[in-house]
């Protein structure tokens, strides 16, 4: 089996071929899940009209998935940390592999909706047991960040590389080649993870306590939703009361986790200044970035009436930015200090944030697209050693519960930053416009603006304005809350964290 517990582990020891090959195989799984969920957005139209989806159908086709994985993310992590994390990953390999077949050949929409539910159920398996299983294989600091500085471009790359192999997928095959193609993957995975990865487990993990599982899903599950709701719809009673009961389980599950000898999450994690800060800047950084691709794409699509393959290729500068900066971010922490690294890419984000103040309701491509990229590079230098200060800060025992926290912060990220900066731009938009106008289906949003005044320039110009008064808005509140965690993680980390 070669089994090693963690007790008696050498701190320094420096990995070695074996090591870099199994990081190899798990640097593959992150670039296949990027790749799967940029994919499903380009298959969506082609298996809705095939298998007869209803408009809700393909909502829940689209999200079932996110729901599932944000809402097992924390059991996963500390499962693995119980039960081996190669162990752990080698189950969720197995389940994906098989939940795509099943998705691939759905003959409904019912059916592919339970696919996907599983998928997000085994995916919740893969992320945090591959970051784990890197704070284990690399024991040397500098090697360390190095290995998920690598880890992480290729889950970017696999981001950027989605809208094509998916183009190319669609061209040539069905619908359903886009879940078959994971599973060579996890064949792979099945197959050479026995081989070059070790297994690891926590020697004196308790039981888990299935009550806290299913505390943790009554908190995750209900605000994700609210969450998604409200950036969709608006701050309608249901999802506003579904995120308010996620947050009173939320209060229910952190009691019980402090009474517990053996808790589902331990909190005294959060009791490492650096490991605390870290996971708060990433996730205030991911609110800020989901936010701005979520008005930036907006507006190319709308204010500059692109079509949205043109808004892809305008996006593509930014994924690269991010791709080489993650690459980029270990040895400049190497160099000048994880501190510096991290405040200096949260004040060139905020630079590329100011320039989206400045943008235009006309003409605005190359100052999105510029700051796109600044943005961009500056959230991935902190990304890209982010998540080496969480897994160090972190008992080595603890490593799966670490990185099972810094993927819900992102799932987190993502959900608040669309629903709050999303709804901060559309009050500004609804607040701009006049209070008397000839189309009044122009006051719901920018895109029922562009379909609805699309034969009248006069109003369609009033509504790009507006949005791109919003825009600036998110995009002064965004760099402020940059130009804040600039000095927090420079205040915080020079202390807490030494340069590797």
């Amino acid at each position: 089996m070669n089994t090693t517990t963690l007790e008696g582990t050498l701190e320094g020891t420096r990995a070695g071929r074996r090591e870099w090959t199994g990081l190899a195989v798990l640097a593959s799984v992150a670039l296949l899940l990027s790749v799967d969920v940029s994919v499903l957005y380009l298959a969506l139209p082609h298996l809705s009209a095939d298998l007869g989806a209803s408009a809700p159908q393909q909502l829940w086709i689209m999200d079932i998935y996110s729901f599932m994985l944000a809402g097992f993310l924390v059991t996963m992590g500390t499962l693995g940390d119980r039960i081996g994390r190669r162990r752990l990953l080698m189950i969720g390999a197995t389940a994906f592999g098989a939940a795509s077949v099943v998705a691939a050949y759905s003959v409904s929409a019912e059916m592919l909706i339970v696919a996907r539910a599983l998928l997000g159920i085994a995916g919740a398996t893969l992320m945090p047991s591959s970051m784990a299983l890197i704070r284990n294989m690399f024991q040397d600091a500098k090697q360390m960040g190095t290995a998920i500085g690598l880890w992480f471009s290729c889950f970017m790359l696999g981001m950027a590389a989605g809208p094509i192999v998916g183009g190319l997928l669609l061209e040539h095959f069905w619908w359903g080649a886009a879940f078959l193609m994971g599973v060579p993957f996890m064949v792979a995975l099945l197959v050479a993870g026995r081989t070059l990865l070790p297994e690891y487990r926590d020697p004196n993990a308790g039981r888990l306590d299935l009550a806290s599982v299913a505390l943790s899903l009554a908190t995750i599950l209900p605000v994700v939703y609210g969450l998604k709701e409200i950036a969709r719809s608006g701050w309608h009673p249901v999802p506003v009361a579904a995120v308010v009961a996620g947050a009173v389980f939320a209060a229910v599950f952190v009691r019980r986790q402090r009474r517990l000898a053996d808790p589902l999450l331990d909190l005294r994690l959060f009791g490492n200044r650096a490991f605390a800060t870290t996971l708060g800047t990433m996730l205030l950084g991911g609110i800020v970035m989901a936010g701005t691709t979520l008005m930036t794409t907006q507006y190319l699509q709308t204010v500059e009436a692109m079509s949205p393959l043109q808004a892809g290729l305008w996006l593509v500068p930014q994924n690269l930015a991010m791709i080489v900066a993650l690459a980029l971010a270990p040895a400049l922490a190497r160099r000048v200090g994880t501190a510096y690294v991290m405040a200096g890419g949260f004040a060139v984000g905020a630079v590329g944030l100011f320039l989206h103040t400045q943008v235009p309701s006309t003409g605005g491509t190359g100052l999105v697209v510029t700051g796109l990229v600044l943005a961009s590079a500056g959230i991935a230098l902190p990304m890209g050693v982010g998540n080496g200060v969480i897994m160090t800060a972190a008992p080595a025992e603890k490593a799966g519960s670490a990185a099972s926290l810094s993927e819900t912060g992102g799932e987190f990220g993502v959900a608040v930053g669309v629903a709050a900066l999303g709804s901060l731009g559309s009050a500004v938009y609804r607040g701009q416009l006049p209070e008397h106008l000839p189309v009044e289906a122009v006051r719901e949003s920018i895109t029922a603006a562009v379909i609805a005044a699309k034969d009248q320039p006069d109003v369609l110009d009033l509504a790009r304005a507006a949005f791109t008064t919003g825009l600036n808005t998110v995009a002064v509140v965004s760099a402020i809350t940059f130009v804040g965690l600039a000095a927090l993680t420079f205040t915080i980390l020079r202390r807490h964290h030494p340069a590797p």
